[in-house]
């Protein structure tokens, strides 16, 4: 992969926890407007490894499109692999984050920082 070729990362931390957040699977959906109404097309799925990070980009070699692309988070079933916590006080049960790709050139590294009562993104590097 070339340094500057348009991709998708992302990576998951656990706050409760101070640690990477292991299993979460994430995919990736470009959003299309079409007649009345928003299509999602899915062009990726992924699970996060021991380091919170996915193995490869979700999306890279010149697959990248100027639109809307949205990452869905499935932390119900991450927190729910962990005995020692309480799913029921657990919130969030999809975290969907959309975002806008205007260079298809770009890097749009989108992390996820968790916790069973909140959330928070940002565009990272």
């Amino acid at each position: 992969m070339q340094p500057n070729a348009g991709r998708i990362t992302t990576h998951v931390l656990d706050t409760s926890k101070g640690a990477p957040a292991v299993g979460v699977r994430i995919e990736l959906y470009f959003i299309k407007w079409s007649g009345n109404e928003w299509n999602a097309l899915k062009m990726a799925e992924s699970l996060t490894n021991s380091d919170g990070r996915l193995n490869a980009p979700l999306l890279h070699e010149g697959k990248l499109e100027v639109g809307e692309y949205e990452l869905r988070f499935d932390v119900k079933r991450y927190f729910a692999q962990d005995a020692q916590t309480d799913v029921t006080h657990v919130l969030w049960t999809e975290v969907a984050i959309r975002f806008a790709v205007r260079d298809t050139g770009g890097h749009y590294h989108i992390p996820l920082l968790i916790a069973p009562g909140g959330y928070s993104t940002y565009r990272g590097s």
